[in-house]
């Protein structure tokens, strides 16, 4: 049960919105909608295009987790859509870990030096993963004026990746 991550793109879109979503809504009960993110629905333009990418993690086939990168800048870009079901989360699986590796190894081959993210307090477990990676919370006002800002998000983190 070792999980397999590959470059996703549009043809994983109904799998991606099902994740997504059902974690979004139902377990966290965010208001948020698919109206509300159609980058879900055109994966390639929307991350790809820039420079950036969207991974996800398999299980016997099935998506169980996802992660991915929007390219803000030359060197900088935005974490998005870091997600793991609910019955793959934690160390046994380690989902969360090959996913953020797999996206960090991604930045360092494409020469981007800094990695931003935002997502809601209500996510503490999420926090505490990536403070645990070395993010460390900054305030909104020192996020790089072209960062794309999503209305839900109200914490904000920042990972320098070149020393």
């Amino acid at each position: 049960m070792k999980p397999i991550i590959i470059s996703i793109e549009n043809k994983y879109a109904d799998a991606v919105v099902d994740l997504v979503l059902s974690i979004q809504q139902k377990e966290f009960n965010v208001p948020i909608t698919l109206e509300d993110q159609p980058d879900l629905l055109n994966i390639r333009n929307f991350y790809y295009a820039s420079g950036g990418g969207f991974w996800g993690a398999f299980i016997d086939n099935e998506l169980v987790g996802t992660i991915a990168l929007v390219k803000f800048s030359p060197t900088e870009a935005a974490i998005r859509k870091m997600f793991v079901k609910k019955e793959f989360r934690g160390k046994e699986f380690s989902i969360a870990q090959k996913l953020l590796e797999t996206l960090i190894d991604y930045c360092k081959e494409n020469e981007i030096d800094d990695l931003y993210l935002g997502t809601i307090t209500i996510l503490e477990a999420a926090l505490r993963f990536y403070e645990r990676n070395d993010f460390v919370r900054i305030a909104k006002e020192s996020l790089p004026t072209t960062f794309p800002v999503m209305s839900a998000d109200n914490v904000f983190c920042h990972l320098k990746l070149k020393k």
